[in-house]
C-alpha cells in the first residue's frame, strides 16, 4: 500500500472592499480542495496586517481599496511576507494599471467579468511562482509594448505615495499627519513636491491623476 503525502492546500487571503463580491470569490475557491480561504481584508491596510498575520501563500487583491490601495498594498505586502505572492483581481484593464501592479510585484493580473475559471488558475500559478495574466489584459500589455516607458511615478516616493492616496480621498493635511504620525507641515511639503514631480497645479489635477492610476 503506498503513502502517497498529499499537498497541503494553497492557503488565499481576499482582499475586496465590496462583502458581496467577496462571498462569490470565496464561493469560486472553495470548490476545489486543494484551496483553502484563511482570511478576507477589506482595506488595503488590512490586507497588509492580516497577511503578516496568517502569511498565507496567495493574496487576491483589488486595486481600488480604501486606506491604502492596492499596488501600494501589495508593494508593502511583498516587502514584509517575501515568500506570499499577490493575485490583482479587478475591473481595470488600461495599461498603466497592469504596469503599476506588476512593478509592484503582483504575479497576476486578472478581470472581474471573466473570473470563474482564471480565479483558480491565476491562483494556482501564483502559488507556483508562475506569472499569470488575462488573455486581454495580455493583449492590452502588447499593444503598449512600445510605448514611452518613462513613468512620473517612478519619480515618487513610498512616503509620496501614501499622501498622494489620502490626499485624493479627501482628506486634509492635518488628517493626513495623524493618519501617517507626522507633522502637518510635512504633510504639505510632501503635496509640494508631489504636485511638482507630477506637473499638476491644483487639488483636482491631484484627484483626476489618482483616478487615472487606480490609486483611488
Amino acid at each position: 500500500m503506498n503513502n502517497v503525502q498529499k499537498s497541503p492546500p494553497i492557503r488565499v487571503l481576499l482582499a475586496d472592499d465590496h462583502r458581496v463580491v467577496l462571498q462569490g470569490f470565496r464561493l469560486i475557491l472553495s470548490r476545489h480542495a486543494d484551496i483553502e480561504v484563511v482570511g478576507e481584508a477589506f482595506s488595503g491596510r488590512e490586507a497588509i496586517e492580516t497577511t503578516n498575520k496568517l502569511q498565507p501563500d496567495v493574496v487576491v487583491m483589488d486595486i481600488a481599496m480604501p486606506d491604502v490601495n492596492g499596488v501600494e498594498a501589495t508593494r508593502q505586502i511583498l516587502r514584509d511576507a517575501p515568500r506570499t505572492r499577490v493575485v490583482i483581481l479587478t475591473m481595470h484593464k488600461d495599461s498603466a494599471y497592469v504596469r503599476e501592479a506588476l512593478r509592484a510585484g503582483a504575479k497576476g493580473y486578472l478581470l472581474k467579468d471573466s473570473i470563474d475559471g482564471e480565479l483558480v488558475a491565476a491562483v494556482r500559478a501564483a502559488a507556483r511562482g508562475d506569472a499569470y495574466l488575462s488573455p486581454s489584459v495580455s493583449a492590452t500589455v502588447l499593444e503598449h509594448y512600445g510605448e514611452q516607458v518613462t513613468d512620473p511615478m517612478d519619480l515618487i516616493t513610498n512616503r509620496e505615495r501614501q499622501v498622494l492616496q489620502l490626499l485624493a480621498e479627501g482628506k486634509t493635511s492635518k488628517d493626513v499627519a495623524i493618519e501617517l504620525n507626522i507633522s502637518a507641515y510635512t504633510v504639505d511639503a510632501h503635496r509640494a513636491r508631489i504636485m511638482k514631480k507630477l506637473e499638476l497645479r491644483t487639488g483636482r489635477d491631484l484627484v483626476r491623476f489618482a483616478l487615472k492610476r487606480g490609486l483611488i
